[in-house]
C-alpha cells in the first residue's frame, strides 16, 4: 500500500525519503547505507525544511501589503503545511502546495509552489517551481535548509571538517541581529576557498554570503564521504548550526531576512523574486555524494 505520508526513492547508488508534511527531505543515504542527513534531534527538530514564501524573518513578524499587516513567521509557512503528491516514482517525486484561505490570511497572494526530488546517479536534484496564477505580481523568496550530519561519520572530529568553495570568497559576509540582517557587513572567515569548521563560528548565528562568487561548495573531512552542493537560481548562501546539534546546514537562498532598518511594503523588500501574472520561476540545487 502506498504510504500517504512518506515516499522512498532509490536508484541502487543512493537513496532518499521525502515527507508530505512540508515536502521535507528526511533521509539521504550513500551507497553503503550511511545516513548523511540530520535526524531531527532535540537540538533542532527538523531535517531539511523548505523555506517559502520568505527566507528568514520579517520586521516585527509582519508582511505589509497595501498598508495592511499580515502575520508571517520566520521562513514562512510551507515547512509546516502538508503538500499534495503530484508524481511518485522509484527515482523521482513531486509535491505541490497552492494558496488557500489559511495562506491568504498570512500571505495575500495567489501561488502554486512545487518541489521535485530526482535521483541521478550519485546526486539528488531538488527543484522548486513557483508559479503565479494570479492577476498581480507575486513577490516571494524560497530557500533550501538541509542539515547534514556533522561529523559526517562517527569518530571523526568536528574540527576536521571544512567547506571548500569552487571560487575564492573574499567578500564580507552578513550577520543577523535579532533575526534581521545587520546593517554592517563583517570580514569573512573563509580563507581563499576554504572555511575550516568549528562550532564557534556560529556563536552569533548563521554565516550569510549575500554575494557568493561560488556556485558550489563541498562539505568534507578525511575518511568521510564528501557532500558537494551546487545551485542555480539561488542568490545567497546561508551556513548554520545550533550548538550542541551535530549537524551543519548548507542553505541556498533567493532572498534573506529583512534588513534591520526596513519596515516598508513587502513588494519593496530587497532580494525578492517578482513573478508576473501567468509566469513561473525555477530554482534548483544538487547534492552529490562522493
Amino acid at each position: 500500500m502506498t504510504d500517504p505520508d512518506r515516499h522512498a526513492l532509490t536508484n541502487g547508488r543512493i537513496s532518499a525519503s521525502v515527507k508530505a508534511d512540508g515536502a521535507e527531505l528526511c533521509s539521504l543515504c550513500d551507497a553503503a547505507g550511511r545516513e548523511l542527513l540530520w535526524q531531527a534531534g532535540p537540538a533542532w527538530p527538523r531535517h531539511a525544511p523548505v523555506l517559502f514564501p520568505i527566507v528568514g524573518r520579517l520586521t516585527d513578524g509582519r508582511l505589509i501589503h497595501r498598508g495592511r499587516a499580515f502575520p508571517l513567521t520566520q521562513h514562512g509557512f510551507a515547512r509546516d503545511r502538508r503538500f499534495t503528491w503530484v508524481d511518485r516514482g522509484t527515482k523521482t517525486c513531486r509535491l505541490a502546495l497552492a494558496d488557500d484561505a489559511e495562506t491568504r490570511a498570512r500571505y495575500p497572494f495567489a501561488f502554486r509552489f512545487e518541489v521535485a526530488y530526482t535521483l541521478e546517479d550519485d546526486t539528488l536534484v531538488t527543484t522548486y517551481t513557483i508559479a503565479n496564477p494570479g492577476d498581480e505580481v507575486l513577490p516571494a523568496s524560497a530557500g533550501a535548509h538541509p542539515a547534514f550530519r556533522w561529523p559526517l561519520v562517527d569518530g571523526i572530529a568536528k574540527e576536521a571538517h571544512r567547506l571548500e568553495f569552487d571560487r575564492d570568497e573574499p567578500a564580507p559576509i552578513r550577520r543577523l541581529t535579532g533575526g534581521l540582517i545587520a546593517t554592517d557587513s563583517v570580514a569573512t572567515p573563509i580563507q581563499g576557498r576554504i572555511l575550516p569548521l568549528t562550532e564557534g563560528l556560529f556563536a552569533a548565528d548563521a554565516l550569510i554570503l549575500d554575494q557568493p562568487a561560488s556556485r558550489s561548495v563541498c562539505f568534507t573531512a578525511p575518511g568521510a564521504p564528501g557532500i558537494a552542493m551546487s545551485w542555480d537560481g539561488f542568490t545567497q548562501l546561508g551556513i548554520w548550526t545550533r550548538p550542541p546539534g551535530d549537524f551543519l546546514c548548507i542553505e541556498p537562498w533567493h532572498g534573506m531576512a529583512s534588513p534591520v532598518d526596513f519596515a516598508g511594503e513587502f513588494l519593496d523588500k530587497p532580494g525578492l523574486l517578482l513573478i508576473p501574472p501567468g509566469e513561473r520561476r525555477m530554482l534548483t540545487h544538487w547534492v552529490k555524494i562522493s
